[in-house]
């Protein structure tokens, strides 16, 4: 996929100049990078803002048309107002055919919804990574990598160095390292709603034992009712000796 650029070469530089483009709907920018010196351009704002709008853009190889003249670039920054929805200034960075470049580029996630995990054991897909940092050629360059979820069970983790890659297309990584992209797991809310019902059961488990049955009951009062008969009988005895 193709995407072109038309700039204009900047005549004015500087803050004051800067402000005067973006009143007239323009955005100041600047192209640097290659054997040739740094330009500064000025592009229309709202066909560059509705382009910024597409996630081709920011991971591709972009034709930019500067007064005519064509060359290959990538869009390296852009600076966004605060709070108002305008671009304040971009940069793009001239690439040669013979040179890697580094990239981040998206990651695309297939087929979650035919994996056991997700469809016969309920599990969610967490992803941990949305894009990808990666090294090649121009030529080699992909809008965005695939990472296949369709053979992931519950608990299954896929990392970077499980990823098929694109031919001419290599993860940046160092060391050993092999960070996740995504994992299968079991809803939050369903852990959380499985604790509280185990808690529930243990708490009531302990007050259900306390609770005595009708004949254990029973047989502490008639103790006590027997207990204060013998009582009453005694004292009796006891009056009647006096006596004597």
């Amino acid at each position: 996929m193709q995407i072109e650029i038309n700039a204009q070469k900047r005549v004015k530089q500087g803050t004051g100049a800067s402000r005067r483009l973006r009143r007239e709907g323009k955005t100041p920018g600047i192209v640097y990078g290659g054997k040739q010196p740094a330009v500064v351009i000025e592009l229309d704002h709202n066909t560059l803002y509705h382009q910024l709008r597409q996630e081709p853009f920011h991971a591709s190889v972009l034709t930019l048309n500067l007064d005519g003249a064509k060359e290959q670039v990538l869009l390296r920054a852009v600076n966004m107002h605060p709070f108002r929805r305008e671009v304040q200034h971009v940069d793009f960075q001239r690439v040669q055919a013979d040179v890697k470049i580094q990239m981040k580029v998206p990651l695309h996630f297939t087929n979650a919804e035919q994996s056991p995990g997700v469809k016969v054991s309920g599990g969610l897909v967490s992803h941990v990574m949305s894009e990808l940092l990666i090294r090649c050629l121009p030529a080699d360059l992909p809008e965005y990598i695939e990472v296949d979820l369709k053979d992931m069970a519950l608990g299954d983790t896929v990392h970077v160095r499980d990823l098929q890659l694109p031919k001419g297309v290599e993860a940046i990584l160092h060391g050993s390292e092999n960070p996740p992209v995504a994992v299968v797991q079991i809803p939050r809310a369903m852990v959380a709603d499985e604790a509280a019902d185990a808690a529930a059961a243990a708490e009531a488990a302990p007050a259900a034992s306390e609770v005595p049955t009708s004949k254990q009951s029973a047989e502490p009062a008639a103790a006590e009712k027997g207990g204060e008969k013998g009582g009453d009988k005694g004292d009796k005895k006891s009056e009647k000796s006096d006596k004597k």
